[in-house]
């Protein structure tokens, strides 16, 4: 890679020519505050003037945005010298940092991202003062119909993040700028609420908002109610949950498994029983690979496709509904375990399904309109699950309730009727995860015999698209893998057409996976400069690790060998895909999308 000479702040430094004036000024130990960029160009309008740095040359100096512009243009030899610490530089960032304050909402109290506040670090950096510029403030927007997501324009700095996420990660474009110089704000088209777009509520933009103009819908009052109305509160977590709990709690990326912590902690919040969804993602694959089997054995409709992610099963809803029967009838574990609590565990401990709450604890903010859906409720109404909590909120239960994370001892899950589970359950929540699972079951489906290898390396890792072909006696099955509904779109396109050559087709709503998902703890580099430059590139990687090391040290790694699982279908639900399964842990979608109604 070519290399220039630049001269920064009276010192002379060779970088990388390709590079931005904030890349090479960071390369070489300088921190530029910057709001509007966002992981190595992903998003760079230039819009917010906080990284502005003085340019000096022969013909004088000007202020640049340092994030746009190329260090290839500043070379020393040209006589040119980039001041970050001239007095001009400093008011300049300072007087940027202070016009966004002045038109920003001031309830940083009660905001949602209170501590993780990117402009308020700025302001610590730039030396803002607060009060410079008084007057009119640009007309606030609310948005609260959707079932996962907020959106409050008060406290928007309009740096553009969320809109190029949406583009970048999905494919979609849900979000813009609307209006024109003050009155600029960010929203659907035409100023409409989510619920009346084509969101999927995958919460992405959530999780690159450098302020809470965009947050999870919190349920944590609906589970306080729960506990005051005196109804038995059963909780279950997902596998992604304890691979970035920790993070919250002031560790490192991928540094701590917090599974045994984690259910410490919910057991001191009073709930009655501690559940894994594991179980839930075992019962899945019990589901699903049978499922693929019939549809193989049969002549049915293939691909199969999963039917885990709602970010996903929302896209295919909006934009291919005619794949819809494509799709695995099998509920997301989640639902799947909330409904076995309602009905098996229920029966056996002699609970009306009518006291209990179910509370799911989840990465995903979609969840929250998954299980509001009336397909995912009995004949009497009763929904599976009750209330959905993203990491980031179980989070806040746990500091509110004056608990020390890290002195809270290693306990287990409830083993209680559904206490056990799999390593192929843990793996669910990384891209692959599912696939990886489901194949070392059809294996077993298939031949009757176990897989000698369990780790299937092809479907593994963080890539959008992954494609293999795994060999069966007297057979073979080609799979594919995605994550994030841009990597998606490509492999619908081809079922579309008529021309997928894949069996199975594992699909997830965010990319890398439920690791990544918009209720996870937020990965912000400008915040986090300890986890390194590459933070962004290497987070998801990191949280798969725990994940992988979990399933790799289980002594049990099938989810047909799950004996809890054998025990529910030997004194319940008879066989895989049984009437009674059906009813219970099948569902159906809406070719037809209803939007949620606006209030």
């Amino acid at each position: 890679m070519d290399k220039i000479k630049i001269k920064v702040e009276g010192r002379f430094y060779e970088v990388d020519s390709h590079l931005t004036i904030l890349e090479a000024a960071r390369e070489i130990g300088y921190n530029i505050p910057t709001l509007c960029y966002w992981n190595k160009g992903h998003n760079s309008l230039a819009s917010c003037r906080v990284c502005l740095v003085e340019l000096v040359s022969s013909r004088g100096s000007r202020l640049v945005a340092s994030c746009v512009y190329p260090i290839s243009d500043c070379k020393a030899d040209a006589g040119f010298e980039i001041k970050i610490s001239s007095p001009k530089a400093i008011e300049a960032r300072r007087t940027s940092v202070e016009l966004l304050l002045s038109n920003h909402s001031k309830d940083c109290q009660t905001c949602v991202k209170n501590g993780q506040c990117e402009l308020l670090h700025a302001a610590h950096l730039t030396g803002a003062r607060d009060g410079e510029f008084l007057g009119a403030k640009s007309k606030t927007y609310y948005d609260d119909c959707a079932p996962g997501i907020l959106r409050d324009t008060s406290k928007c700095i309009l740096c553009g993040r969320c809109v190029e996420r949406c583009k970048e990660a999905q494919g979609i474009g849900i979000l813009g700028f609307e209006g024109r110089g003050f009155e600029t704000f960010v929203a659907p088209a035409g100023n409409r609420s989510f619920a009346s777009t084509p969101c999927i509520q995958c919460g992405q933009c959530v999780t690159v908002c450098p302020t809470g103009a965009l947050s999870e819908k919190r349920e944590i009052d609906l589970v306080d109610k729960a506990f005051m109305d005196g109804k038995t509160v059963i909780v279950q977590t997902a596998p992604a949950v304890r691979a970035a709990l920790a993070e919250e709690f002031g560790h490192k990326i991928g540094e701590m498994d917090a599974t045994g912590k984690m259910v410490a902690a919910l057991h001191r919040l009073g709930f009655y029983r501690v559940f894994d969804t594991n179980f839930g993602a075992d019962l899945t694959i019990m589901e699903e690979a049978t499922e693929l089997l019939n549809r193989i054995q049969n002549k049915g409709l293939l691909p199969q496709i999963t039917s885990c992610s709602p970010g996903w099963i929302n896209y295919c809803e909006y934009f291919y509904p005619e794949l819809l029967h494509h799709l695995s009838s099998c509920k997301s574990p989640h639902e799947m375990e909330g409904a076995i609590i309602k009905s098996y565990f229920a029966k056996v401990h002699h609970l009306n399904p009518k006291d209990l709450f179910v509370v799911s604890v989840m990465p995903c903010t979609a969840k929250k309109g998954e299980a509001k859906r009336r397909e995912l409720a009995n004949e009497e109404g009763i929904a599976d699950v009750d209330a959905v909590l993203t990491t980031r909120e179980l989070a806040l239960m746990i500091r509110r309730a004056g608990l020390i994370f890290d002195d809270l001892p290693e306990e287990e899950f409830d083993q209680d009727l559904l206490g056990e589970y799999s390593g192929a359950g843990v793996i669910f929540g990384a891209s692959g995860g599912v696939m990886e699972a489901a194949l070392r079951t059809a294996y077993f489906n298939l031949t009757g015999k176990e897989a000698g290898a369990l780790e299937f390396a092809a479907v593994r890792g963080m890539e959008g698209i992954k494609e293999a072909e795994f060999a069966f006696p007297g057979s073979s099955l080609k799979v594919a893998v995605a994550s994030g509904m841009k990597n998606a779109k490509p492999l619908l396109e081809q079922i579309k057409a008529g021309k997928s050559p894949y069996a199975f087709i594992e699909i997830m709503g965010c990319p890398g996976g439920c690791i990544n998902g918009g209720g996870q703890p937020f990965v912000k580099p400008n915040l986090h400069p300890e986890e390194g430059k590459n933070i962004v590139e290497e987070y998801c990687q990191k949280r798969a690790k725990i994940l992988y090391g979990i399933d790799e040290h289980k002594t049990l790694r099938q989810s047909h060998n799950n004996p809890d699982i054998k025990r529910l279908y030997e004194d319940f639900l008879g066989v895989p895909c049984s009437r009674r399964a059906e009813e219970l842990l099948h569902t159906h979608y809406n070719s037809f999308r209803e939007k949620y109604p606006e209030e």
